[in-house]
């Protein structure tokens, strides 16, 4: 019973969160939506930043599961890395809470949420980061600092398909492949 309350909880903040903000979502509208009373949230979670941690590294989990679905062993690092990461850039956009959470970055700037929102993209770098290892070890790719690399290549990626697109049309995902290649296959290759 009690864990089906704290899920009732994550689902109504995540709501909240993806509707409101999470500077506009109060612990009373998420005890509302959970149907729940306030005192209930807070034998799960200190407070309102300790749940939005609590959703986030739930969302991170899925994240990299999505990450992994679109790989294949069978593929060469390059397209598997990119595989990942364009898999990874879509469920930002279209995840309405991510979706949310950076835009009350852009606009509010809130601290609870720059944490969070570092707190993922710390998580993107790691992940990417192992993989870059397993293939420096394999031989598929000249040594290199692994964690710099994966940040190159999240931002890269991120600029390529988020901020190209303010201004430009929006870039097929095989030419993100080709420019991916391009900057990152020919300088990495052996």
């Amino acid at each position: 019973m009690a864990v089906d309350r704290k899920q009732q909880i994550i689902d109504a903040a995540t709501k909240s969160f993806s509707l409101f903000g999470y500077k506009a979502t109060t612990m009373e509208q998420v005890a509302k939506l959970a149907n729940v009373g306030k005192g209930t949230i807070y034998t799960f979670f200190k407070n309102k930043e300790d749940l939005l941690d609590e959703i986030i590294s739930s969302l991170i989990l899925e994240i990299k599961e999505a990450a992994e679905q679109a790989m294949d062993p069978d593929r060469p690092f390059f397209e598997n890395v990119h595989r990942a990461l364009y898999r990874i850039s879509e469920f930002r956009k279209q995840h309405q809470l991510t979706v949310k959470l950076l835009q009350e970055v852009r606009d509010i700037g809130t601290p609870a949420v720059q944490e969070v929102m570092k707190k993922l993209d710390r998580a993107i770098i790691a992940y990417i980061r192992e993989k870059i290892d397993i293939a420096i070890k394999k031989g598929e790719i000249r040594n290199c600092d692994a964690e710099i690399t994966a940040f190159l290549m999240l931002k890269v990626y991120l600029a390529l398909i988020v901020d190209w697109e303010k201004e430009h049309e929006p870039l097929t995902k095989e030419k993100i492949a080709e420019l991916f290649e391009l900057y990152f296959l020919k300088g990495l290759s052996k």
